[in-house]
């Protein structure tokens, strides 16, 4: 059983990849403004500029969409590598080290903090995902098994036996309805 070794921002990275995509996936739209793009990016740390537009938000849209359909192609390593090596091309990813103060530990940055929104969080989520390919992890990145359920989730535990998102209560969900067939089905016995 290979033990997971991934650095603290990029398992950050990758889970706020995964609340990204799932933004339009349940319950609706939900990343529909401003104030909802400032949640999004202060819950995950996201740093830089910030245009708090119109244009910015269109923008987090479509990365939203492009990196959405990384997740939808996982069982392809040649296409996904193909989507984030194009990914890493058009955000101009080049990475650089730093620290902040509360965040003390060396982690790569990888596009300036003047560089626009889309292009930043392109450029780490890209470099997250370069990450799971080069560990051979691919398979990490999951639709929801709930049969009514649209939404992406990194399986970071250790034996990948994970198989539901967080964003629609599905594990427990299903769950309760298996425990109800089979109650059923001792009920008819």
């Amino acid at each position: 059983m290979s033990q997971l070794n991934f650095s603290h921002d990029t398992e950050l990275t990758l889970r706020a990849t995964c609340v990204l995509v799932n933004t339009d996936r349940v319950d609706g739209e939900r990343l529909d403004g401003m104030a909802s793009l400032d949640e999004y990016l202060n819950a995950f740390g996201w740093t830089g500029r910030r245009d708090r537009d119109d244009a910015e938000l269109e923008s987090v849209l479509k990365l939203r969409t492009r990196v959405g359909k990384i997740w939808a192609s996982a069982d392809d390593e040649e296409r996904v590598v193909g989507q984030v090596n194009a990914l890493l091309s058009d955000t101009r990813a080049s990475p650089w080290l730093t620290r902040h103060a509360e965040m003390p530990e060396w982690h790569l940055h990888l596009a300036s903090i003047h560089d626009p929104l889309w292009q930043r969080m392109g450029a780490e989520m890209a470099m997250a995902l370069a990450d799971l390919i080069r560990a051979g992890e691919l398979r990490r990145l999951k639709i929801c098994a709930a049969p009514d359920c649209e939404a992406v989730l990194v399986d970071l535990s250790r034996n990948r036996s994970r198989m539901f998102c967080d964003t629609g209560n599905c594990g427990n969900r299903q769950h309760v309805a298996a425990y109800r067939e089979r109650r059923a089905g001792e009920e008819h016995d």
